[in-house]
């Protein structure tokens, strides 16, 4: 080929390149920019019929701090939010179309969620503070067609360790929405507290909720700080039916995870019987996997997580109910002749069956209440943490996981992802090494996060389906104080909002930082303590 035309061509694709950036994170599917632009002042309308009138509110308060808008049924010019159902083969559940031109600006979607993507997109083609613009504020002409490529584009809250509280959890939500994130997976239970109230079962809260010391480690964060001083805190329902409505406002899902059979020491501090050593008597301060896990072999500890359940599965719309089933210390099974009695009478030959009987059971139990399980991949009874030596009976698992379970796999070999996946199993990626937040910038910098990919690598395509996306999970262990979580979720939450959301072809690390300097200026007129030294360590 002629070096001039080769030349020449290489300068009209970075060319093309450019003329599609947008500052919208995560970067949209298809981009064509136009030469004309709109102009918002106090005389435009929202132009919405009653299927898109929460979004137009939305939309209106969003653009208050500058304009007074008014919204109209119908109506030319102006912002208009237009649901259109024949558009749901092309862009999904999820995806919307922007067009900004010199008359209007038209947002169309097969949903309402769809609409509420592109008011978000929308958004983030304004200037970062609005108030700036007084008089009126010019939108550059842009057409935006626009999907996720996985449905589920989850971020992770860990209150168990240290309980952040409602007004936290509602910016975060906020944060979620801007970057089109779309399942809050809040982990409520675990050792070290209980932070849902269970009417049937006060003790839950009244002593589960509470431990005699926040206990951040040596040497870690604040320790000095916080040592000796106790730690409490558990959502009301009526607390959280009003976050489950706000995050719903946000066309976000609120996944709750109630921790079962192992990491239960709270609960088993609340009520001794539910235990299979039946010692314990307060929530314990030390971080980490306990011993003693619930004794699935009796009835009223069944009935108990059946009451539970209940209970949860009234609060949270979610199709979707997460059981944990991590990590699980066997001894207190292995050394309970009670337990070992039954797993003999019932034929069940190691802990890890016992674990998946029970898990298989309580699936069954979500699904008459039309729900779905998921948990961690511990549920399918593969030992991945053989670096311990503990489960010691791999080859020996009989019982196969139910087929409605959701694989939630975040450790061991990714080729199990891959085996689940081929298996039949939906799973949700949120590998360790990739996704976990309390990790610090030096193991996960923000490139690192960005590079991740839910597919697992050698997956057929055929199998890409059985992958829902992804996870980040924000462990509290060390992030004791709001602060030090917001330090950890900024601005890695941008990346993996992209990594939900964007087709691979499109990703480009260099594009995404450059567009990420927005958001870091949002981040800092909202107050949010977001690392500065992302790419290395704190």
């Amino acid at each position: 080929m002629n070096k001039v035309v080769l030349f020449l061509l290489v300068v009209f694709a970075i060319g093309s390149a450019k003329a599609q950036e947008v500052n919208i994170i995560p970067a949209p599917l298809k981009v064509t920019n136009g030469t004309l632009q709109f102009r918002i002042d106090s005389k435009t309308k929202i132009i919405a019929d009653a299927t898109s009138r929460k979004n137009a509110e939305f939309l209106k308060k969003m653009l208050s701090p500058a304009f007074d808008l008014k919204i109209k049924k119908n109506g030319g010019a102006g912002i208009i939010l237009k649901q259109d159902n024949s558009l749901k083969k092309e862009l999904g559940n999820e995806g919307y179309q922007l067009k900004v031109s010199e008359k209007s600006i038209n947002i169309c979607a097969a949903t309402q969620t769809g609409i509420f993507y592109g008011i978000q997109s929308l958004r983030q083609l304004m200037p970062v503070d609005i108030t700036l613009c007084a008089e009126a504020l010019v939108i550059k002409g842009v057409d935006i067609t626009d999907s996720p490529r996985f449905p589920w584009r989850a971020y992770m809250l860990d209150e168990s360790r240290h309980f952040q509280g409602e007004a936290f959890v509602k910016k975060v939500l906020d944060e979620m929405a801007l970057l089109k994130m779309n399942v809050f997976h809040w982990h409520l239970t675990d050792d070290a507290g209980w932070r849902i109230e269970i009417k049937k079962y006060p003790k839950l809260t009244e002593v589960g909720s509470y431990r005699k010391d926040s206990q951040v480690g040596a040497k870690k964060w604040k320790s000095e700080e916080l040592a000796g001083m106790p730690h409490q805190g558990f959502y009301t329902q009526k607390q959280i039916k009003d976050i489950v409505a706000y995050a719903a406002e946000r066309h976000i899902t609120v996944v709750p995870e109630i921790e079962m059979p192992g990491h239960s020491s709270a609960a088993i501090a609340s009520y001794q019987w539910l235990g299979s050593d039946k010692v314990l008597t307060e929530v314990p301060v030390k971080f980490g996997k306990k011993r003693d896990n619930y004794d699935v072999t009796d009835d009223k500890v069944i009935e108990f997580l059946h009451d539970v359940l209940s209970e949860v599965i009234e609060l949270f719309p979610s199709k979707v109910i997460h059981i944990g089933g991590d990590e699980i210390n066997y001894d207190s099974w292995r050394e309970s002749e009670k337990i070992q009695q039954y797993m003999k009478d019932h034929g069940i030959v190691s802990p890890p069956d016992l674990q998946i009987q029970f898990t298989n059971g309580i699936s069954k139990f979500i699904e008459s209440k039309g729900r779905r399980m998921m948990g961690w991949n511990e549920i399918m009874g593969i030992d991945i943490h053989t670096e311990r030596g503990e489960k010691k009976y791999d080859d020996e698992v009989k019982t196969e996981l139910a087929k409605d379970a959701i694989v939630h796999f975040w450790k061991g070999d990714v080729g199990l992802a891959t085996q689940a996946a081929e298996r039949g199993y939906n799973i949700v990626n949120s590998y360790h090494r990739f996704t976990y937040l309390d990790y610090n910038y030096n193991s996960i910098p923000l490139s690192k996060a960005y590079s991740f990919d839910p597919i697992p690598e050698g997956l057929a395509e055929k199998y890409h389906k059985q992958v829902y996306g992804c996870g980040c999970q924000m462990w509290t262990e060390w992030q004791p104080e709001n602060d030090d979580v917001e330090r950890q979720t900024f601005p890695r939450l941008a990346a993996y909002a992209e990594v939900g959301w964007t087709d691979k072809e499109r990703k480009d690390y260099v594009t995404f930082r450059r567009k990420l300097d927005n958001l870091l200026r949002r981040w800092e007129m909202k107050d949010i303590n977001y690392s500065k030294n992302f790419e290395k360590k704190q």
